[in-house]
């Protein structure tokens, strides 16, 4: 397998999904997938991850144990809300943390202790808003890369729109379902180093 061309659509079997709903921890994935570059494997699966059927790569088994999941950061101002948002992000195998408010989640990015994958923020929260939080992330030379999916009780197309054009790679309107928790692993996974 050349390391500059994506795998072949003749000699390869397609993942469900994404490598995670299989078990396959992405660092195992990543090293059984090295021989294809980085932006390969980074549009193969966004690819694979839109379309069930297109081949990727044979050369993951999807292993059984899971290492390295995609790490959330989680900014809703209601306790109600993180628990759920936080459990949802858990079952479908996210490594989360959670905070109450924008500025907190700031704090939490400016440790850089942990690299963030993926923000998922509430839009209504005092003092920081939502929308100010994608803001200060898209404005930062370090942040600017994470995705940030912004949630929204109110169906709002100016807000969406406003929120979009700023830079957010998603607004999901609340309840969050499943379903939603499940397409963010695409930005997730996509937004992780390759090693």
């Amino acid at each position: 397998m050349s390391s500059t061309n994506p795998p072949s659509a003749t000699s390869h079997v397609a993942i469900a999904r994404h490598p995670l709903e299989h078990g396959c921890g992405l660092s195992e994935w990543q090293s059984r997938c090295r021989g294809t570059d980085s932006m390969s494997l980074k549009k193969g699966l966004l690819q694979a991850s839109a379309s069930p059927s297109i081949p990727f790569c044979r050369r993951c088994p999807m292993s059984t144990t899971a290492q390295e999941p995609p790490h959330v950061l989680a900014v809703d101002d209601s306790l109600v809300d993180r628990v759920v948002i936080s459990r949802l992000l858990r079952s479908s195998k996210y490594r989360v943390t959670t905070v109450d408010s924008g500025k907190k989640a700031l704090e939490v990015l400016s440790l850089g202790r942990e690299s963030v994958q993926l923000i998922i923020t509430d839009y209504c929260m005092p003092e920081m808003t939502g929308y100010d939080l994608l803001k200060r992330v898209k404005e930062s030379a370090e942040l600017r890369g994470i995705p940030v999916v912004i949630m929204s009780s109110e169906n709002s197309p100016a807000r969406i729109r406003r929120c979009l054009d700023e830079g957010a790679e998603e607004f999901l309107i609340k309840p969050v379902r499943p379903s939603d928790v499940s397409r963010l692993c695409t930005r997730a996974i996509a937004a992780m180093p390759m090693r």
